[in-house]
């Protein structure tokens, strides 16, 4: 299991998950065992229409858990390939887990995966991502 690592210098700014972004997320991740997982519950400011989050929104969480469990763990990754299956609707203002974690590498890949699920479990987006591991 990755360690957690400390941010780099401007990454308090990131819109996902840096502390001090007036209109970031501020997801905050945590591991547990294997897994990246931040809980989050967001306003009606990051809907698309009324009562459901943005797609854009929802795809930026799951990045941030594929790549953010990556860093956490001190390696240095990018996005290669992103892609989000949206399985219902996420609501706003209700308790959301977002969760990421490793499912394979191959040279400088990593194959990675993640998920939104509300509070009962019920998975309403997930992502896949190969992400290139950099210098």
């Amino acid at each position: 299991m990755p360690s957690t690592k400390e941010k780099m210098p401007g990454e308090n700014y990131c819109f996902a998950c840096g502390p001090e972004n007036p209109i970031g997320l501020h997801l905050d991740f945590h591991f547990e065992e294997d897994k990246y997982v931040a809980e989050k519950t967001l306003p009606h400011e990051y809907q698309s229409y009324e009562g459901v989050v943005h797609g854009g929104i929802i795809t930026t969480m799951l990045d941030e858990a594929m790549g953010g469990y990556l860093y956490s763990g001190g390696e240095r990754a990018v996005t290669a390939r992103l892609d989000v299956r949206y399985r219902k609707t996420t609501p706003v203002g209700e308790h959301l887990v977002i969760t990421g974690w490793e499912e394979s590498r191959r040279g400088s890949f990593v194959n990675m995966k993640a998920t939104i699920a509300l509070a009962d479990g019920t998975v309403t987006a997930e992502g896949t991502a190969k992400m290139a591991l950099v210098d």
